[in-house]
């Protein structure tokens, strides 16, 4: 049995990659971990105790979304764990990948205005993932 990390920042956009996560640990009978990163780099410019609110607020919408996503994994039976952490998605992910042991990682193919990445920028960090991994990595 194996272990599939599926990447999602939540809301409707992650909808589709989250069921197609939970419908691949199915099929395999793998445990399946949702993973939200909270960045808030964003913010290095400015007063700590701001920073320090955002990060807050960042973890709770995070641990939101995180439960939404098993929610919907154990309505199709499927128990997911899931798992927050903080910095950069691209060091988060590999690291999370590593800790964990995954043999696969899901992302999502970006989506209209909200997309992180461009479809290159996304398939160079699947790239990317794979070979700072052991795991598979699935676009979907």
């Amino acid at each position: 049995m194996g272990k599939i990390l599926c990447a999602t920042r939540g809301g409707e956009d992650s909808q589709r990659t989250q069921q197609a996560a939970i419908a691949l640990a199915q099929e395999r009978g793998d445990e399946l971990i949702f993973l939200y990163v909270a960045d808030a780099s964003f913010l290095d410019r400015i007063a700590a105790a701001v920073v320090v609110d955002v990060q807050l607020e960042l973890d709770q919408m995070g641990r939101f979304q995180l439960a939404l996503a098993q929610e919907q994994a154990a309505e199709q039976g499927v128990a997911a764990q899931a798992a927050i952490r903080h910095g950069h998605l691209r060091t988060e992910l590999i690291a999370a990948a590593r800790e964990l042991g995954v043999s696969l990682i899901v992302l999502g193919r970006p989506q209209g205005k909200s997309a992180v990445f461009d479809e290159a920028d996304l398939e160079e960090f699947a790239a990317e993932l794979e070979a700072g991994t052991s795991a598979e990595v699935r676009v979907v």
